[in-house]
Formats: C-alpha cells, structure tokens, sequence
C-alpha cells in the first residue's frame, strides 16, 4: 500500500514538472542576472517549508553559481535571523517579521522572491507590499491559484497542484534549475571573455587568411 503511494506521488511530480512554464522560469533566471549585474540584492522569503526553500535557494545562489572569478550574487534569506525574527514577532505580530526586515533594506532595482504554496501567507502578502513600496521588482511562486500574492508580484511561476508537499517539492526543483542556468550562462561568459568571441575569431582568421593570399 504504502509502495502505491510512493509511486503515485513520484508519477505526479513527473507529470507537474513536465507541465511546468519553462519559459516563465526562464525569466525568473534572467531577472535575478539583471539584479546581480546591476549590483542588487536580491531577499527571499517563506513560512515553513518554504522558508527552509528560501534559505536552499540563497545557499546555492550564493555558493554555487559564479562564473569564472565573478563576484557571488548578494542573495539573503530573511528567514535565517531567527533573533530577529521573533522579536519583531513577539514586539509586533507575526504578520509584519518580514516586512520590517525588508523596509530598511530593499532598494529600488533590488529584487524580492517571495515563495508561499498559498500565496495567501499574511506576512508574505506584506513584504510583497513593502517591496513595492520601495520600488523593489518582486517574484512570487505559488500553487495553483496564485492566491492573494499573484496580484502583487511583476512575476508569479504558479504550480498546477493543491497538494502543499508536491507544490513545494516543484518550488525546490525551479530553484535548482534557475542556478544551474545560471550557472551555465556565468560560465559561457566568462569563457568567451577569455577566449574571445567565436565569431570574430572567426572572421579574424578569415581576415589573416585573405592577407595572406593576397600578398603571396
């Protein structure tokens, strides 16, 4: 019984990962480049098993992905600083932990991911209104719906799911794939900057090519 179970879960993973929008993901990796080569800062945020997603995804980010002898990305959990945490939650409500973490430090052109299966989380519902305020672009990832939050976000990736352990484990897989994308697009860079372009190698041999019959 319990074997079915395990089967049916992994086969409906297969199924939401296959159907996931992989140019929407795309763009999510190409806004976080635009951040770190702008020099910003980019915050995650998550209750529970998405907090544990948000502070994964900084890890890798600012660990994993570097191209060549290029600066890591300035990527923080606001999830880590558990002191801090719960003395705003304790001093104020649960509902304001992140966004009285985030207004002093966003700033506009930083970006903020915010990761919440219902997209309906109080506290993540007002850092996505901090993050505006401070004109910080902002990225949600969501279940089905989109929840309350798809409303407040320039780009939302929603996961066709209502299964909270699924839509989480997809969250997971998306971060993965944005480092390893980026990962990939930081190294190729660099190489070219070392090698130099392809194309104008190219042409350059042609160029000395030309020369050389001409003058012989």
């Amino acid at each position: 019984m319990m074997r079915h179970t395990i089967e049916r879960y992994w086969h409906e993973i297969a199924d939401l990962a296959n159907g996931m929008p992989a140019g929407t993901i795309s763009l999510v990796a190409e806004t976080l480049l635009d951040c770190h080569q702008r020099g910003g800062s980019i915050y995650f945020i998550g209750n529970g098993g998405s907090a544990a997603t948000a502070s994964h995804w900084v890890c890798d980010l600012a660990k994993g992905v570097r191209g060549g002898q290029q600066r890591s990305f300035r990527a923080i959990s606001l999830t880590d600083n558990m002191p801090l945490v719960t003395a705003w939650g304790n001093d104020t409500s649960y509902e304001r932990v992140f966004a009285e973490q985030l207004a002093p430090l966003a700033r506009p052109g930083d970006l903020v991911v915010l990761i919440s299966a219902s997209g309906n989380s109080p506290n993540v519902l007002l850092a996505a209104q901090t993050a505006r305020v401070a004109r910080a672009r902002t990225i949600g990832l969501t279940g089905r719906t989109g929840g309350r939050l798809r409303k407040l976000v320039d780009l939302n990736v929603r996961v066709p799911s209502d299964v909270i352990e699924q839509v989480e484990d997809v969250h997971v897989i998306i971060a993965h794939s944005v480092c390893v994308a980026l990962r990939a697009r930081l190294e190729s860079e660099a190489f070219l900057r070392e090698t130099g372009d392809p194309l104008d190698i190219g042409l350059n041999r042609v160029f000395e090519e030309a020369t050389t019959e001409a003058g012989s």
